[in-house]
């Protein structure tokens, strides 16, 4: 089995591919073409570079509209660490592989095709997906297995309009400024991610992944992520068949659990998403259904 952190390798710039969505049925030639492979750089599974951990703390206590694109990045790469303390990535380097480039072709035609996009599977049997500013988006081996590639299409492009739309960005400089890293620190000290974060920013990357963005943020994400699912030549239906997964599931099953209490309620988000769609995205469905390992085993 291999480590982990070996999967963190440099990955060419999927940039050049065309932005012209594909026929369905042309995906899997396109998928073979993206680059695959996982590229966080100065992170690995263990904690992330340590520069400017304290100076990252300090820019989330001003107003996001000074934070530019580098240091958006940095930020995105130290809760990016965060994630990869608490679960590690799968050791499954072709689901690895697959899933980048799945969210690369996704994330080529959002509003931000330009930032260092990576994709990654934690490797945890819970059914959960988190993104960080700059562009890192993770989705759980639990909900990988739970789904068909529409399906995590549509959640994918949820993650990334997180992202373009700078949610976690400002959800983090809103607790900064209020002060609640201060009040979290002393039990966040003794579990810093490789003691290379600050204890700010491991407060801070804790609490917002256990707490959730604000529901208005959710629901647009849901609204824009299917246009964006549709855009790429995915079904946008994947996304409401996943809510439909969510709105069957036991508020107490364990691997639901964070989802559950981290979103607004599943029925609330495809009422939502039923008002929003209408029948305009409908000539975009009626695509063949296409399993996750179909995908995995093409070389």
């Amino acid at each position: 089995m291999k480590n982990p952190a070996s999967l963190l390798q440099a990955a060419a710039c999927a940039a050049c591919i065309a932005l012209a969505s594909p026929a369905h049925a042309q995906f899997g030639n396109i998928l073979r073409q993206l680059p695959g492979n996982i590229a966080i750089p100065g992170v690995t599974s263990a904690g992330p570079a340590a520069a400017n951990s304290g100076d990252v703390y300090q820019l989330l206590q001003q107003s996001v509209e000074s934070i530019d694109e580098p240091k958006e990045i940095e930020i995105g790469r130290q809760l990016a660490a965060v994630l990869l303390g608490s679960k590690p990535l799968h050791p499954d380097a072709a689901l690895q592989r697959y899933v980048n480039r799945l969210g690369r072709w996704i994330s080529l035609h959002s509003d931000r095709p330009q930032l260092p996009w990576t994709f990654g599977v934690l490797d945890d049997p819970g059914f959960n997906a988190f993104a960080a500013p700059g562009g890192y988006v993770f989705v759980t081996k639990g909900l990988v297995d739970s789904v068909d590639e529409a399906e995590l299409a549509g959640i994918l492009a949820h993650e990334i309009t997180h992202v373009t739309e700078k949610h976690h960005l400002r959800a983090l400089s809103a607790k900064a400024r209020s002060g609640l890293a201060t009040q979290l620190i002393a039990s966040q000290l003794r579990n810093n991610v490789g003691g290379v974060i600050s204890a700010q920013m491991l407060a801070l990357g804790k609490n917002l992944y256990s707490s959730g963005l604000d529901q208005a943020d959710e629901f647009a994400s849901d609204r824009q992520g299917v246009a964006l699912a549709a855009r790429a030549g995915f079904d946008p239906y994947g996304l409401p068949a996943v809510l439909q997964q969510l709105r069957t599931a036991a508020p107490d099953n364990p691997l639901f659990s964070l989802t559950l209490s981290t979103h607004p309620p599943a029925q609330q988000r495809l009422e939502q998403l039923e008002v929003a769609m209408g029948n305009r995205l409908d000539a975009h469905t009626g695509k063949p259904s296409v399993t996750i390992p179909q995908r995995v085993r093409m070389r």
